[in-house]
């Protein structure tokens, strides 16, 4: 485990975290304005939890961290975190099953990793950006302090079509953890 919260788990993934994994990739309400297109075959998905594995939430690059629910074990989402090769910026992102969302785990889990990014690791900045379509989400971001600072127009082709990208950031002096803040547990480096 990597970070708690009353409610969650914050934890490296799992080859027992296939089926949930490929489960909600391949809800089409979830993939909607990520990435990936579904379905996710459980194959599949066990080969992103090795690329997962190999990631290292101290080091320079993505780390996925898998969200659990304590009160069920369940696989909730997963917030990922790019940490830039000068160990003081990150960029965010996230994805939580449709069964979790609308009950505040995706803004429980990720004020969670930014108050350890913030509060432990020292960074100075950190970044978001999402579909413009993607309203919850942008208001998810906001609730967390995060500003828009810009609108790209038509900048990404998802799914057979050109996109919006809205910029967000946010400075450690504005971040404010809130009554939730996220208990750092060591982390095996």
């Amino acid at each position: 485990m990597l970070l708690e919260t009353p409610r969650l788990r914050l934890r490296w993934f799992r080859p027992a975290d296939a089926a949930a994994l490929a489960a909600y990739r391949s809800d089409p309400s979830v993939a909607r304005y990520q990435s990936w297109s579904p379905p996710v075959s459980v194959a599949a998905a066990a080969a992103l939890i090795r690329e997962f594995e190999a990631g290292s939430p101290g080091l320079p690059g993505w780390f996925q961290y898998a969200v659990e629910v304590k009160a069920d074990g369940g696989l909730a989402g997963d917030v990922g975190v790019n940490l830039h090769e000068n160990l003081r910026q990150a960029d965010v992102g996230f994805s939580m099953a449709a069964a979790y969302q609308g009950q505040g785990y995706a803004t429980e889990a990720v004020r969670a990793v930014l108050a350890d990014l913030f509060g432990r690791r020292a960074l100075h900045r950190v970044s978001a950006e999402c579909d413009a379509r993607n309203h919850r989400s942008a208001r998810l971001l906001g609730r967390l302090g995060f500003e828009r600072e810009g609108l790209r127009p038509q900048c990404t082709w998802l799914k057979g079509e050109w996109t919006d990208d809205l910029l967000f950031g946010l400075l450690a002096d504005n971040f404010k953890p809130g009554i939730r803040t996220a208990v750092v547990l060591p982390l095996p480096f």
